[in-house]
């Protein structure tokens, strides 16, 4: 090499643990932003996209932005000037880094959507050395409007690169042992602390329109599959329930809801619930605004008695000891 040659780093290996996004601030244009990202997607939103794009800029970036930034303000961690869902993606790319200790893999976070985005993470990993870059994608159950968008949008930045380092994605591990493990451990720790007997366990994943289960998405049957394992390994007399939430708009989602079964489950003689949300890998604007706060409300105003929730795996040792799994055995 010549010695005017512009310094050429090489030689190394990115991990990048991407999970779904959130808003930059509770502000109305930051939440309207996120939104318009978010719900431009095909893969989330599956309709024609001229009509879609006149119901989303009419109607939806209107409307929707206050009553979401209604949402992210009662969670929004004010000392730190971000959201749950950020300070632990970040706390997981720390952790991992500690964990795995080694100078030559470099590891960092982004979203799908907002901010930082693949792109610019993608970037910069190329521009420090990564020949190589291993996309873990927070999502334990597959589904294409969430792990297959993430690759969506990694093909399209490698599209751009002219200098392309190569591409390893971890798509699911909803059965993975440790995962199952690390969920268990979660439940019991909660299930110790609380005073009372939880009459059932609500396992609430994120839902998705039932029409893309229809057409081959395997997103119920991972969900159902944690679901079962956990219980599995709980061997416990206390049952456990799979419901979905979190569902948009007129057409039918995949059931049972978690909304009407918490609206329900008082009338049915089951007064103490105990919920956890698998589906999650960090606490967010679904779990704790959507179930700690409106699933709750929900069920005590409609005659239960206990309500608890279970937090995701966030940052705890277990959850990065499974990470560090997935991207030892898969790729190293």
């Amino acid at each position: 090499m010549q010695s005017d040659h512009p310094k050429v780093k090489y030689g190394k290996t990115g991990v990048l643990i991407i999970n779904l996004g959130t808003p930059d601030s509770t502000s109305w244009l930051d939440i309207r932003k996120y939104l318009k990202e978010f719900l431009s997607d095909r893969r989330v939103i599956e309709v024609n996209p001229i009509i879609w794009q006149i119901i989303l800029n009419v109607f939806i970036l209107n409307l929707r932005p206050s009553k979401t930034a209604e949402a992210y303000k009662k969670i929004w961690m004010k000392d730190k000037n971000m959201s749950p869902l950020r300070y632990y993606t970040l706390n997981q790319s720390k952790k991992l880094k500690s964990k795995i200790n080694n100078e030559n893999i470099i590891i960092d976070y982004a979203m799908r959507y907002g901010n930082p985005s693949i792109s610019s993470k993608m970037y910069k990993l190329q521009q420090d050395g990564c020949e190589n870059i291993v996309i873990l994608p927070l999502y334990p159950q597959y589904a294409a409007a969430t792990t297959a968008t993430v690759c969506d949008e990694v093909y399209r930045n490698l599209m751009k690169m002219r200098w392309q380092p190569s591409i390893q994605i971890i798509p699911h591990y909803e059965s993975e042992p440790l995962y199952i493990e690390a969920l268990l451990k979660s439940l019991n720790k909660k299930i110790s602390e609380i005073k009372w007997t939880p009459d059932l366990i609500i396992a609430s994943y994120h839902g998705i329109p039932k029409k893309y289960f229809d057409k081959g998405d395997p997103y119920h049957c991972y969900c159902q599959k944690t679901s079962r394992l956990l219980e599995e390994k709980f061997n416990n007399k206390i049952p456990i329930k799979t419901t979905f939430q979190s569902r948009f708009g007129p057409q039918e989602w995949l059931q049972p809801y978690t909304d009407k079964m918490l609206e329900n489950l008082p009338k049915e003689g089951k007064k103490n619930i105990l919920v956890i949300c698998p589906g999650f890998a960090s606490d967010c604007v679904e779990t704790l605004e959507e179930i700690a706060i409106q699933g709750k409300e929900s069920f005590l105003s409609n005659g239960g008695s206990n309500f608890d929730i279970v937090p995701c795996l966030n940052d705890n040792n277990d959850h990065i000891d499974l990470l560090k799994n997935l991207v030892e055995r898969y790729f190293f």
